[in-house]
């Protein structure tokens, strides 16, 4: 595999070893991050897939410090660091302005519903600046004209459709001009017009704003659509990390001329099949057995 070589200065995120445990029913600690590690370059899309219970809503969780790690390094460089800082044991007031850096699309949207459209886009303005009113409202319309809902900005989320909750999600995440923006589940509950309509608006915001991009779906199309690059994740390891075009080409790859059960297990999670690595004989995936014996 020939991946071009990246500087650090060009490494925004860089993941080092993370381990994440939980524990169970019994109190037994289990493993759901098992020595992750990758690097999210400056500009770029990453995708983070994998099947249920694959670890990659707790990665991140890990990575905008909602979670804290057990082991590893999550090391940030923002165009104004000097040098890359480790989130592990960051105070919160250093976390803080980290985030300030940050915009989130949650996979539900997380729309306040007493507040309408306007009022939710203005929300981290009037909490993390220190700008006059107006100028917030000046804000706000140019963040609602560029998701195109700004005809809507006096709607409640209760008026709106789930494709229009998710554009006004996108308006507040970057809201604060955010140097890099998380996608958590961006496609979830859309219908496929919709979907593709929101990956096109995620890929024209990331040129307009030249911000860098971490999606985490298990939605393929999608995933191709806007990704760089990929990272499967498979028992909270990374399974693969490559270019879009190399997971284009195990996806599209016959069955016979793959050589590993890696490769197999890829290539049955992207096209969606019932037979393979991830499955039994009985067709039951590794996650459908654990929720059975639970």
């Amino acid at each position: 595999m020939n991946e071009r070589i990246v500087s650090q200065a060009d490494v925004v995120i860089s993941v080092r070893n993370l381990v994440k445990s939980f524990a169970d029913a019994e109190g037994n600690a289990v493993r759901v991050l098992d020595g992750v590690t990758f690097d999210v370059e400056r500009g770029e899309t990453l995708v983070i897939m994998g099947g249920s219970g694959c670890g990659k809503s707790t990665l991140l969780n890990c990575l905008i410090g909602e979670y804290h790690m057990d082991q590893g390094e999550i090391l940030y460089r923002t165009k104004e660091m000097d040098a890359a800082v480790d989130i592990a044991g960051m105070r919160e007031t250093e976390l803080n302005a980290i985030r300030k850096r940050i915009g989130i699309l949650f996979q539900s949207g997380a729309l306040f519903n007493s507040l309408s459209t306007a009022e939710n886009v203005a929300l981290p303005l009037q909490e993390h600046s220190y700008v006059d009113p107006s100028i917030i409202d000046i804000v706000v319309t140019l963040k609602l004209q560029q998701v195109k809902m700004l005809e809507h900005r006096d709607k409640y989320p209760g008026q709106l459709s789930g494709g229009q909750k998710k554009r006004v999600a996108l308006a507040r995440a970057t809201a604060l001009d955010p140097e890099i923006l998380f996608y958590d589940e961006p496609s979830a509950g859309l219908d496929p017009v919709t979907s593709s309509a929101i990956d096109e608006l995620m890929m024209d915001l990331s040129k307009k704003l030249q911000v860098t991009s971490v999606a985490v779906t298990h939605e393929m199309d999608s995933a191709f659509r806007i990704a760089d690059r990929m990272v499967m994740l498979d028992k909270g390891r990374v399974l693969k990390l490559g270019r879009r075009s190399e997971f284009e080409a195990l996806r599209d790859a016959s069955p016979s001329d793959l050589t590993s059960d890696e490769e197999r297990l890829i290539r049955q999670f992207l096209n969606g099949a019932a037979d393979g690595p991830l499955t039994d004989a009985d067709g039951m995936s590794e996650f459908e057995k654990l929720i059975v014996s639970g």
